[in-house]
């Protein structure tokens, strides 16, 4: 009996850890998916109910970006790089922008990252 508990703590540790270290890494499908959402609530009316409010810091990142105004450090449009799954792949023109942030951190958050 003790036995079989012990290997029952030991399958439930290996699948919670295994969970934890799972990396969140956007699919190419939800970062595109993520960008178009988030040009149609750029283009909408800020005051429209849909659309995500940007917090403090989609301000500052999109003043940021702004500043930046340079091409990306890899030399491609790809995207943005971050640590954050939830602005991994954000479109750097789009990036300057906080309502644009603020709408494809609530579209990657809606797909799980």
């Amino acid at each position: 009996m003790r036995r079989w508990s012990t290997s029952l703590v030991a399958v439930a540790v290996v699948l919670g850890v295994g969970s934890l270290a799972r990396a969140d890494v956007p699919k190419p499908e939800d970062i595109a998916t993520c960008n178009s959402e988030a040009r149609e609530a750029a283009r909408k009316d800020p005051a429209a109910l849909s659309t995500p409010a940007p917090n403090a810091t989609d301000e500052r990142r999109a003043a940021d970006m702004r500043r930046q105004d340079a091409p990306p450090r890899d030399g491609t449009a790809a995207g943005v790089r971050s640590s954050d799954p939830q602005i991994e792949g954000m479109d750097p023109q789009g990036a300057k922008n906080p309502i644009y942030q603020a709408a494809y951190r609530t579209c990657m958050r809606k797909n799980g990252y």
